[in-house]
């Protein structure tokens, strides 16, 4: 007999992957070139040739055992050593090798760590807006999801509502910044003032609190910004990365979770993720790309273009008179729709060819996020059908 659970959950599908599904099927009628498709968070810039290189190179240099077998459970050993020494350069926190966990991306980091601090009926928290896949991440591990309300002001925390939700049944509290709908990073002043709280609830309650911190987007800073490291906060974080964003490889699956040295039996959680993996059926990520990332671990595309893009449809969005809260990094923006229904909105805009994502399935009523990891030429394109969208319906 098929499950019943997940048999449900087909009849509520990624609203996001539904409206790239559409805009696909629009750009067989009118041409993709002609889709304003601001849907899918899929990096648009090519990868660093340094990266193809490597994988040339690998296949020539190593043997097919090395670049095509299984890597240690853990990950490569030389990667993971890698891994560890550019974070301790970089942060300067004393991680190791046996700090590091490699993984399929961060939806598999943040699979496994979950699963590392919390118990079946445990809550974990996180701060709308959000990414909607943590539901799944989160709820399908016997953990519960909690959403804290939006502070709407600023997108940073709303901590009187954090505080509120606080319990004793709290194992963890999951966040990513820079954030993925809203582009906001949490400020220096935030993450002390979380980390405050944290440490002032494990002692209160007298168990531990783990951060989870969801980092896919750490590179994509924009000038000005105040985007620092989360571990630098607060000892019992685990920072769960994916390298799909800074080095436009999403499809490859490749990323890590990394255990700040001071946490907690912090010698125990690479050992507790191998395990996990015989639960979820995760077993190492592909050696060639573990490799090859490896050999450009400090490289990052040429993440520019999607400030370019911000600044151009954040001054137009502005011009045509929506409130938007200027994104500190990623390649998303987040604007309040002109009508309390965002989902009618973002229907609306269809009309215009304009792919938009309504904030519902974010945790947060009345926005819309644009996903501008397109080409600029298609993001000034799209501006005409923007305008005339706002002229006609608004």
């Amino acid at each position: 007999m098929l499950s019943q659970h997940f048999k449900e959950m087909t009849k509520a599908p990624s609203v996001i992957r539904a409206l790239s599904v559409y805009a696909t099927e629009r750009g067989k009628e009118i041409g993709y070139e002609n889709v304003f498709d601001y849907s899918l968070g899929n990096p648009s810039v090519p990868v660093p040739e340094a990266f193809n290189q490597a994988i040339c190179d690998l296949l020539k240099e190593k043997t097919s055992a090395e670049i095509h077998g299984y890597s240690p459970n853990p990950g490569n050993p030389e990667v993971r050593q890698i891994v560890a020494d550019s974070l301790a350069k970089r942060f300067g926190i004393p991680y190791k090798q046996e700090h590091i966990f490699m993984t399929s991306a961060a939806a598999s980091a943040i699979a496994h760590s979950v699963r590392c601090v919390a118990g079946c009926g445990d809550e974990i928290l996180t701060f709308a807006p959000y990414f909607p896949e943590y539901n799944p991440y989160i709820n399908e591990s016997g953990a519960v999801l909690k959403v804290v309300p939006a502070n709407t002001e600023t997108f940073q925390i709303n901590f009187d509502a954090f505080e509120e939700m606080m319990n004793e049944k709290v194992a963890a509290v999951l966040i990513n910044t820079p954030n993925n709908p809203s582009g906001i990073a949490y400020s220096s002043e935030t993450l002390r003032h979380l980390a405050e709280i944290l440490y002032k609830k494990q002692e209160e309650y007298g168990h531990e609190i783990f951060l989870i911190s969801d980092e896919p987007y750490r590179e994509i800073v924009f000038s000005g910004a105040d985007a620092p490291y989360v571990s630098s906060f607060y000892d019992n974080t685990l920072s769960c990365y994916s390298f799909s964003k800074s080095l436009s490889i999403p499809g490859e699956r490749i990323g890590y979770v990394a255990v700040n040295p001071k946490a907690k039996d912090a010698e125990s959680i690479v050992p507790m993720c191998v395990q996990i993996s015989r639960g979820i059926g995760h077993n190492c990520p592909s050696s060639l790309i573990q490799q090859a990332m490896a050999r450009c671990i400090d490289l990052t595309s040429d993440l520019s273009v999607y400030e370019t893009n911000m600044n151009i449809l954040y001054k137009e969005l502005t011009d045509l008179g929506l409130s938007v809260v200027k994104p500190g990094g990623t390649f998303y923006i987040f604007p309040k729709a002109p009508e309390d229904d965002a989902i009618a909105f973002c229907e609306k805009a269809k009309k215009y060819d304009l792919i938009l994502v309504p904030s519902d399935s974010f945790g947060v009523k009345g926005y819309f996020r644009m996903a501008y990891c397109i080409d600029t030429n298609k993001v000034e394109r799209s501006l005409f059908a923007l305008r005339k969208f706002m002229k006609e319906c608004y």
